[in-house]
């Protein structure tokens, strides 16, 4: 019995509840990948994504329909009832064997104890259909204070914003101009069979009509595209690339916008990516040599350049800064379980150390692009306003762009269900003495 494997819903299960547990999915989904045929862990990760995704919809639901909580040892069956619902009410699986099979999963999570409470709970849910939510934390399925602060933060768009993190998000290309044209990549893709458009802002972006197996897609393998959102991608459209010039991408992992700097402009004299994460530092060497492009790899804090720095200033600093990543939730549904409203303060002052810091080594007459894959103003154009107050000598550059929103201290991208993520960017410059 003890080899037998587990039901995918008990590992579901098991997923959900790492997840409450502070574990992210990128975590704790890829080992229970890995318990499955190859064949069965699609469905395993939509299962995880799906219940992430509506876990405080599905919460208040159960919740209402316990008479009280489960003990801390059985936490697990209140996840695998969570990842039924998430099937009753969001798939096409047939109800007959969601009801069946996560009974079964209870006895194989060794609480046979509850498979007449997990039935009856089903099984009313199912006859009942589901309630209607009490409040906006339950009908937009985010925690309380997050639909909170964006309601303050974003009067006029805030139902959208959440409506949004609820979609799933397309599947975007950024085409290596150092091997294609985008349009001769958008052809290579028809005779494909592979539906796709070009993104309306970044101009080497494309958009899939329809997700794809990496492996469909021509010529990946060798380097052709990469999968990055249309958003991140604008990073180089406003770092005033030109060969002979030194670059930094501070916080770099996994590396998709190092690459995307080093396709950008051929000739770039060294281009220096860091990250504090040594796990972290391995997927970014991996993207640069599929793409067959090198850079300087540093395990370090970037904002203690005393420990890596060389003395040469940098003519190019990207900082795409540690942040609440409530920008790219619908990518990740596990961050409206993973992150609190108490770690929004200290992250924003992480963003301006990391500011002040790397202004310290940025060349007179250098450009410093400050991103965030956030839609909170506190970490994005206040941290710029307040950087400026310290940094008097530091000039604003409004971007000449057709996408996001002037914020006076940069521009915010809101999530578009049919286009990009959430995202933040604001440029400075360091005067000529």
């Amino acid at each position: 019995m003890g080899d037998q494997p587990q039901p995918m819903r008990a590992i579901a299960a098991g997923v959900i509840l790492a997840v409450e547990n502070g574990q992210s999915l990128s975590q704790c989904l890829p080992p229970a990948l890995n318990c499955l045929a190859v064949n069965d862990r699609a469905e395993l990760q939509a299962l995880c994504f799906g219940t992430c995704r509506w876990f405080h919809r599905l919460d208040a639901e159960l919740l209402g329909r316990l008479n009280k909580p489960l003990r801390k040892p059985d936490r697990i069956v209140h996840h695998l009832m969570l990842v039924a619902l998430f099937q009753l009410r969001f798939s096409q699986q047939a109800t007959y064997a969601v009801l069946n099979e996560t009974v079964e999963a209870c006895r194989a999570l060794a609480k046979p104890h509850l498979t007449g409470l997990v039935n009856g709970v089903l099984r009313a849910a199912e006859r009942e259909g589901a309630p209607e939510p009490g409040d906006d934390a339950a009908r937009f399925s985010h925690p309380h204070w997050m639909v909170e602060k964006l309601r303050h933060n974003w009067p006029e768009d805030w139902r959208q914003i959440l409506e949004a993190n609820n979609n799933q998000a397309p599947m975007t290309l950024r085409v290596n101009a150092l091997r294609f044209a985008r349009e001769e990549y958008l052809a290579l893709l028809a005779e494909a069979g592979i539906d796709a458009s070009p993104t309306r802002f970044a101009p080497y972006g494309i958009q899939l009509a329809r997700p794809v197996p990496v492996d469909r897609l021509p010529w990946f393998a060798d380097g052709a595209v990469s999968v990055q959102d249309e958003a991140a991608q604008l990073c180089t459209t406003l770092m005033d690339l030109a060969p002979g010039q030194r670059v930094l991408d501070a916080c770099a992992a996994p590396g998709g916008k190092t690459c995307a700097i080093l396709e950008a402009c051929a000739g770039l004299a060294e281009v220096v990516a860091i990250d504090e994460s040594a796990d972290r530092l391995p997927r970014v060497q991996e993207n640069l040599e599929r793409l067959d492009l090198n850079a300087t790899l540093k395990q370090a804090d970037a904002a203690a350049t005393d420990t890596w720095w060389d003395g040469d200033p940098f003519d190019r600093i990207l900082l795409d800064v540690p942040c609440s990543a409530s920008g790219v939730i619908r990518r990740h549904p596990d961050i409206k379980m993973l992150r609190r409203e108490s770690d929004v303060t200290p992250l924003a002052a992480v963003q301006l150390g990391l500011l002040d810091a790397l202004w310290a080594i940025l060349k007179p007459g250098g450009r410093l692009v400050y991103a965030t894959c956030s839609v909170f103003p506190q970490e994005n154009h206040r941290i710029i306003q307040r950087f400026r107050k310290g940094q008097t000598d530091a000039i604003l550059v409004e971007p000449q762009a057709l996408w996001g929103r002037d914020m006076g201290a940069g521009r915010q991208l809101l999530p578009d269900p049919d286009s990009h993520d959430g995202f933040f960017y604001a440029v400075l410059e360091k005067p000529e003495p």
